[in-house]
């Protein structure tokens, strides 16, 4: 047997490897990869920046847009979004009584066959939209006067608008408009009568009121100093960017307020209720057999109870009547009965998770199933886990939204986003932008959530980690 001798030199370190031997890239840890990933999902990316700005404008819009949401701004009712706008001040007690001809006889003598239309139809002083002042001259033989009220050129008798009022005297040649004016066109029309009906003979005339505002009012919103209030004179009003609803109220204030009733309810319903789901399902999954039989049982029984039904049992066991808040029944209804899909989700992945060999050591250390399950088993299925609350924020604060538009969940004076669809689907003909923000609120977030969802889903999956 020949004998090896060993040198000073064989026991030399090793040369430094060659750039060709080194790591081409370094090792990323599981997180760092599915973030890599993330980053790479300009989708999912984008609706993560979207989520932000949402929390953004939920917690720190309210600090820099100070205006009270349940402040209402009477001069500027059902504006839609536009600049800063200018006010006229009017005297806060003005009477005005209609002018009457006394040359001229209060009732005709008999009953005319025709009546000519008025004539010098025109505007005393300025319009506002505080009041409208029409006067005319006085037609012979005239019993009366129809005055009429359009936001549309009149096309013949059967489309004058509104009726404001039927003056039962023919010597009466004025008439005062104080009812819902705002800073648009309006056409009135003064039909000639003679005591009891109306003759085809129309005059019409177009108006634009001048927004206005009282002096007390603008002393009162710090609008104008006292001495400074002069009726006649021009002031700036409040500035509402997403126009005011049809209480003047302002739309950006009360999005914000009615973002952390939307999103409130949209967080923390799913959070309880996957938490609920998480530790079910995870108990299902690692015991299995008999108890896994029966628990989901249980859970398929849950999934066939009617949401609504139960939405509707818990208003009437809490005593909560029509036109009142159901935000906790609303949490209570979600949170009883929307885990089972957390939990069915849950116990697959644990049904997987429990065959594996680290698994089997911990067991064979001793440690408890409860240990086994929240230090071993549930870390796991993290990402599982936050996709399923990522899908799971819409679902919720769709549901809020519905609830709320159909008068059973958040209720006015109370503003959710929900409740603002509601309100604004009453006029969304004419002042659109009281449906049009709040659904663009609930749209946008909704998608937001659901392609993050889509996004997390692909960058947490396993397989794409081998391949990449």
């Amino acid at each position: 047997m020949t004998s090896l001798k060993l040198s000073a030199e064989d026991f030399a370190p090793a040369p430094p490897a060659s750039d060709a031997e080194r790591i081409a890239r370094p090792s990323l840890s599981y997180w760092e990869d599915a973030w890599q990933r993330l980053k790479q999902n300009t989708r999912a990316l984008i609706s993560l920046y979207i989520v932000i700005a949402l929390a953004a404008f939920t917690l720190i819009g309210p600090l820099l847009w100070t205006i009270d949401p349940s402040q209402q701004d009477l001069n500027q009712i059902s504006q839609a979004p536009g600049l800063p706008k200018n006010a006229i001040l009017v005297e806060d007690r003005s009477t005005w009584s209609a002018p009457v001809d006394e040359r001229h006889p209060e009732a005709p003598s008999g009953y005319p066959d025709t009546l000519p239309s008025v004539t010098n139809l025109r505007v005393d002083g300025e319009p506002t939209t505080h009041y409208v002042r029409l006067v005319w001259s006085p037609v012979q033989d005239a019993g009366g006067y129809a005055v009429y009220r359009n936001n549309t050129a009149p096309e013949g008798m059967f489309n004058l608008g509104l009726p404001l009022s039927t003056l039962t005297a023919g010597n009466i040649t004025g008439y005062e408009d104080r009812l819902n004016l705002n800073s648009e066109t309006y056409y009135y029309s003064i039909v000639t009568t003679d005591g009891f009906d109306e003759f085809d003979s129309v005059q019409t005339i177009e108006v634009t009121p001048t927004q206005s505002i009282r002096v007390s009012e603008a002393i009162s919103r710090d609008l104008i100093g006292a001495e400074d209030a002069n009726p006649g004179d021009r002031v700036t009003l409040s500035f509402h960017p997403f126009g005011t609803d049809y209480l003047g109220r302002d739309m950006l204030a009360r999005l914000m307020e009615g973002a952390r009733v939307s999103l409130f309810i949209g967080l923390v319903a799913p959070l309880i209720y996957v938490l609920i789901g998480i530790i079910y399902g995870g108990f299902a999954g690692y015991f299995g057999g008999r108890f896994d039989q029966v628990l989901m049982r249980f859970a398929d029984f849950v999934v066939a109870l009617p949401f609504l039904l139960f939405m509707i049992l818990f208003k009437i066991a809490f005593g909560i009547g029509p036109g009142e808040n159901g935000i906790f029944p609303m949490l209570l209804a979600l949170i009883l009965l929307l885990w089972p899909a957390t939990a069915r989700l849950v116990r697959g992945q644990v049904l997987q998770i429990r065959e594996q060999g680290y698994i089997e050591a911990a067991r064979l250390l001793g440690a408890s199933p409860s240990y086994i399950i929240f230090r071993h088993i549930l870390p796991n299925t993290v990402g599982v886990i936050l996709v399923t609350l990522t899908f799971a924020v819409p679902s919720a604060i769709f549901t809020e939204a519905f609830l709320s538009f159909i008068g059973m969940g958040v209720a006015p004076p109370t503003p959710s986003w929900g409740s603002m669809c509601n309100e604004g689907v009453k006029t969304m003909l004419s002042h659109p932008h009281e449906l049009f923000f709040p659904a663009l609120f609930i749209s946008i977030t909704v998608l937001a959530f659901n392609l993050l969802g889509d996004g997390l889903s692909e960058a947490l999956d396993s397989r794409m980690r081998a391949r990449s």
